[in-house]
């Protein structure tokens, strides 16, 4: 008699993938809290003629798709307070109050009415709710979604973000990254994995040596008018200049120039600077080691802007949110950013 053979079952291809466990790549690792927003391709060309304001953030080559999951959950819980607070600041205290008595009671009642006037469909012994009652889910989801304020802005360098403002969003980003900080250090907000730092840009600008001066000036004296009486006479100040990711840009050559016009150098940009603080503050000084201002400008290499036009962030910050070892910069997030790889 020959012998039975046993034919091997074919592999399920039915099997879901929740049936199998499997690690998480790190791009992956905050798809459940946020998804990765889209560039902004317009971007390059608003640059050019208007000012925007927001974030770039710091982070690992090769983790900017972690980075900017995490840095989007991180900023979405501060942006959602603002925007709650912006909203509600328009109208008075009272009304707002009022208000949402007869909203809730209106919504009360329509629910009732719906409950008692439509009757629910049976398929198969299954009752359901019908779409567009006050009791389906998708319809109130829909009205409690808010539209993100932030866009992401393509750059040419590797290790950076951009995020920025709309026209109709004008936060305050110092007092967003204060408090994020804030968090940090009291332990209510878990520890960043991949944002190394977070500046807050308060303005841009094409570089020329007339409007940078300009933006300067005018933020030195919104400072002075916020902070000024606090601080002691007189006045110590610095200057920090980066332009990283600018040479990567250059060197791509995609959009470059063949008589480009140079960067407003170093020691220029340091002296425009100084100036504008000075024709603010007529009483203030360097100080490299304990500045209470803190001027940070920051070349941006925004994709699709010709090199003859670079484009810097400009921010004026107080002394909480700078360290000047082992260079002047904001603040990690974390502390061991170093062992971070």
């Amino acid at each position: 008699m020959a012998e039975s053979q046993v034919a091997e079952a074919p592999p399920n291809k039915n099997i879901r993938k929740n049936d199998v466990p499997a690690e998480m790549k790190p791009w992956e690792q905050h798809s459940a809290v946020i998804s990765i927003p889209r560039y902004d391709y317009k971007a390059p060309t608003s640059f050019l003629h208007r000012s925007f304001s927001g974030f770039l953030v710091t982070c690992p080559i090769k983790r900017e798709k972690s980075a900017t999951k995490e840095a989007m959950s991180m900023l979405d819980k501060y942006l959602g307070a603002i925007n709650t607070c912006d909203f509600e600041a328009e109208e008075d205290p009272q009304n707002i109050v009022a208000k949402r008595r007869k909203v809730v009671m209106a919504e009360t009642e329509e629910c009732v009415n719906d409950i008692e006037n439509k009757t629910l469909s049976e398929n198969n012994g299954v009752r359901e709710i019908p779409e567009g009652s006050c009791l389906s889910s998708p319809k109130s989801d829909a009205n409690t979604e808010r539209s993100n304020p932030l866009s992401l802005i393509k750059l040419t360098s590797s290790g950076l973000l951009l995020f920025t403002f709309s026209s109709d969003h004008h936060p305050d980003v110092v007092d967003i990254v204060s408090s994020i900080m804030q968090a940090l250090e009291s332990g209510s907000l878990k520890a960043p994995l991949w944002c190394h730092r977070i500046l807050p840009i308060q303005t841009t600008c094409v570089l020329h040596e007339k409007e940078l001066g300009t933006l300067v000036s005018k933020l030195v004296a919104d400072f002075m008018n916020n902070e000024g009486k606090k601080l002691a006479r007189p006045i110590k100040f610095a200057v920090g200049y980066n332009r990283r990711g600018i040479e990567e840009t250059e060197s791509k050559g995609k959009n470059s120039n063949p008589n480009p016009v140079a960067l407003l150098d170093r020691n220029k940009c340091f002296e425009v600077v100084a100036a504008a603080v000075k024709s603010i503050a007529s009483d203030s000084v360097v100080d490299l080691k304990c500045p209470e201002l803190t001027v940070l400008i920051e070349v941006l290499p925004v994709s699709g802007i010709p090199n003859g036009s670079p484009v810097v962030a400009i921010s004026v910050l107080p002394q909480k949110l700078i360290m000047t070892k082992p260079r002047l910069c904001i603040k990690a997030l974390v502390h061991d950013v170093k062992s971070k790889k």
